[in-house]
């Protein structure tokens, strides 16, 4: 492979522009003749060497072909090189977190660890799944470490949290403060055009963000230590004795928190 064939030109191309750079403003068929390319094919190559801005035209009758510069046809075959390359790096990287997604371990009878970022991929596929299993209610605690993050990263959870639960199922959910600060003043509102049952509140303190599914399985976040806007994982537990724990300290920040919606479905 040649160099130029490297940075994308064909063999037919390399050699209609390397013709062209000899001979100078040329029609069709005397590049043809100079390049040895066959008259039926010489049309096509010369329109692509134009498209890719390596070939200029005149407005003679018949038209000339001119090549533009080495150093510019070269700028112009890297630059798109490197376009192509980007794309196809993009197209990895989806590839790669569409089979981390697909590949997430199915959680075990007495419980998981789902190591994950605060609104990454793995994570909201988890989520998804993980509210998905509820067929009565949804508790949730939000706290730390979404009180220091961002809205952007929020919502990429709470959508995959609204995504993942059913239309039948009542969510409840309490969020601290600090927390509500990082929520846009109209997400009551967003919230109370889904369908279903939600309720918000808001509490001056939750000490840790944890769920309650149906009263038989609860995650927590493990906020990260040197990222107060991230978590390490989430711990998925369904010892019965646990997840009364954390339902019961759900019920109590619920009784002491700040009605902000409550939108009843039908």
């Amino acid at each position: 492979m040649t160099a130029l064939e490297e940075l994308g030109l064909s063999e037919y191309e390399e050699t209609v522009y390397r013709s062209l750079s000899v001979t100078g403003a040329a029609t069709a068929s005397a590049v043809s003749d100079a390049s040895g390319v066959p008259r039926g094919r010489i049309y096509d190559v010369l329109d692509r060497l134009r498209e890719r801005g390596l070939v200029a035209t005149r407005a003679t009758d018949p038209r000339e072909y001119t090549a533009v510069d080495p150093s510019t046809a070269v700028d112009r075959l890297l630059a798109a090189r490197g376009r192509d390359l980007r794309e196809e790096w993009d197209r990895y990287v989806d590839a790669a977190a569409s089979v981390r997604a697909e590949l997430l371990p199915t959680p075990p009878a007495d419980g998981s660890v789902w190591l994950g970022s605060l609104g990454g991929g793995e994570m909201q596929t988890a989520l998804r799944r993980h509210v998905g299993t509820a067929s009565d209610t949804v508790l949730a605690a939000v706290g730390p470490p979404y009180e220091a993050a961002s809205w952007e990263r929020l919502r990429a959870e709470l959508d995959a949290f609204f995504d993942g639960v059913d239309d039948g199922v009542a969510v409840s959910i309490v969020v601290s403060d600090a927390t509500l600060e990082r929520l846009p003043s109209d997400l009551p509102d967003r919230l109370a055009s889904r369908a279903g049952t939600v309720r918000l509140r808001a509490h001056p303190t939750v000490p840790v963000s944890f769920d309650v599914i149906d009263g038989r399985v609860t995650t927590v976040d493990v906020p990260r230590p040197t990222a107060p806007d991230d978590r390490v994982a989430v711990l998925a537990v369904h010892a019965s004795d646990v997840v009364a724990t954390f339902e019961r300290q759900f019920r109590r920040l619920w009784a002491d928190a700040t009605p902000l919606l409550e939108r009843v479905g039908e």
